[in-house]
């Protein structure tokens, strides 16, 4: 795309916002609508393989389908020379990421927050069939009103999809990603629920429980070690918190929180009631911190 070519008689290019390994997002103006919009399209040298096509054009399908005040939302589809493109509402603010790098980690009562609204996209996606499959704090938006967006449907996945559909290589983020996936298994609402669980962990302690050089090692490492406790990381945690990113993150999926919605109802009552996490036990008050264990 040429910066100030015309797309479809009503998008006009203004810049290139960033570029991926399989698409150009571009900044452009909506000449019927009369407001910026953002423009992703592949790469013409991406798109010769059939797989990226079908992972564009499913991305595409996946997001257009779901309308959520949480989620990045797809106003237009369309094929440019030949080239399939998405017209997305522009976000204006930063990702997690960028956030987390300037700040450490979150509050407890901004990282639940920020994980009650997430839940409320994931739990929306879930209803309609679609797996995100690449929940992280790279792909999730915080705007200028603090409404949080998930984005990036790139890997998304439908439920009802063919197990041809569903048996591709393992992709998605390793950091995040689910011990069943890396062992070969399709990914489920689990799966979401594991990488949702691993986010908040990050928000909390400005960390990702497993890392290594090695994406083989850090997927070794969910597969078998521990996770690591929050609260010796982040001791402002409250109990009830970490009890949450466990049940979230446990090995097994069936062990985990059966639906997204479960785990936004736990995150609620701490946010409708943030005076109980900062209330000490009895035996905390008795014998104070250190003898509390």
């Amino acid at each position: 795309m040429k910066l100030g070519e015309i797309i479809d008689e009503r998008y006009k290019v203004k810049s290139l916002l960033g570029e991926g390994g399989m698409a150009q997002v571009y900044l452009a103006e909506d000449l019927i609508a009369r407001k910026e919009v953002a423009i992703k399209i592949i790469k013409e040298d991406t798109m010769k393989n059939p797989v990226n096509l079908t992972r564009f054009e499913r991305e595409a399908r996946a997001a257009a389908s779901l309308n959520h005040q949480n989620i990045v939302r797809v106003l237009n589809l369309g094929t440019f020379e030949g080239r399939p493109y998405m017209v997305n509402e522009l976000i204006k603010g930063q990702n997690l990421r960028d956030v987390l790098n300037v700040r450490g980690k979150f509050s407890v009562l901004e990282a639940c927050d920020v994980m009650y609204q997430l839940c409320s996209a994931v739990l929306h996606a879930h209803q309609h069939g679609v797996i995100h499959r690449d929940i992280k704090p790279q792909n999730v938006y915080l705007t200028g009103d603090s409404t949080i967006k998930l984005g990036d449907f790139g890997i998304a996945t439908f439920q009802n999809a063919s197990r041809v559909t569903r048996s591709e290589v393992v992709i998605g983020s390793v950091h995040y990603l689910a011990p069943e996936i890396s062992q070969g298994n399709p990914a489920t609402p689990q799966s979401d629920i594991y990488a949702l669980g691993i986010t908040f962990f990050e928000l909390l302690t400005g960390k990702v429980p497993f890392d290594d050089e090695s994406p083989v090692t850090v997927a070794l490492k969910h597969i078998k070690d521990k996770l690591p406790s929050v609260r010796k990381l982040n001791p402002k945690v409250p109990v009830v918190v970490e009890k949450i990113i466990i049940k979230c993150c446990e090995k097994n999926p069936n062990n985990r929180y059966k639906s997204v919605f479960d785990l936004r109802k736990d995150i609620d009552r701490i946010l409708r009631d943030p005076e109980s996490i900062q209330k000490k036990s009895f035996w905390e008050r008795l014998f104070g911190r250190k003898n509390k264990d």
